[in-house]
């Protein structure tokens, strides 16, 4: 059995984390998502430099996970207040954390790595005493949606979300601590 890993990455790992992005973030996309608008939005906002960026930012936590030596998933973390007033009143938390992208490669679903994401991503927000934490999630992904559930993170409210030329809708989940 190997063991996986979750560290903080490094901006030596912007050009492999993308690569990750492109493998992971069109299986948590509708079924029905176009797939040009999708390629339109990996390289706007999942692109080797704008890992660069999101590694650069102060406000950003970019978590690795690694397996011999792969990194197999990610997630990206945001110490900000939501900018959309309307999310920020459903999540209702100051200061909170944003769970902004997390993702596995689909070879390395249900073998730990999620949960060991998730349990970083919680600890960093519980040892920066944040209330708590939040995220959107397709309200077509299920399987996504369950593994939330699984934490305790509940739906406060909906948000759109675009890609490309179309508007997905996301729930809003949250966690208090």
């Amino acid at each position: 059995m190997t063991t996986v890993t979750v560290d903080r990455a490094g901006l030596w790992d912007a050009e492999a984390l993308s690569d990750v992005a492109a493998a992971t973030f069109p299986l948590a996309c509708p079924p029905g998502a176009d797939l040009d608008d999708i390629e339109v939005f990996l390289a706007d906002v999942l692109s080797g430099e704008r890992f660069g960026e999101y590694l650069s930012d102060p406000s950003r936590t970019v978590l690795k996970a690694v397996e011999d030596g792969e990194i197999v998933g990610y997630a990206i973390l945001h110490g900000d207040t939501p900018a959309e007033p309307e999310i920020a009143a459903a999540v209702a938390l100051d200061p909170v954390l944003e769970i902004s992208k997390m993702y596995v490669l689909p070879g390395h679903h249900g073998t730990g790595v999620a949960n060991a994401l998730m349990h970083a991503a919680l600890e960093r927000a519980q040892g920066a005493d944040y209330a708590g934490i939040w995220l959107g999630v397709n309200q077509e992904n299920l399987r996504a949606q369950a593994f939330y559930a699984k934490f305790g993170l509940e739906k406060v409210g909906t948000r759109t979300f675009t890609v490309g030329r179309q508007v997905h809708h996301d729930y809003v989940l949250r966690l208090a601590f």
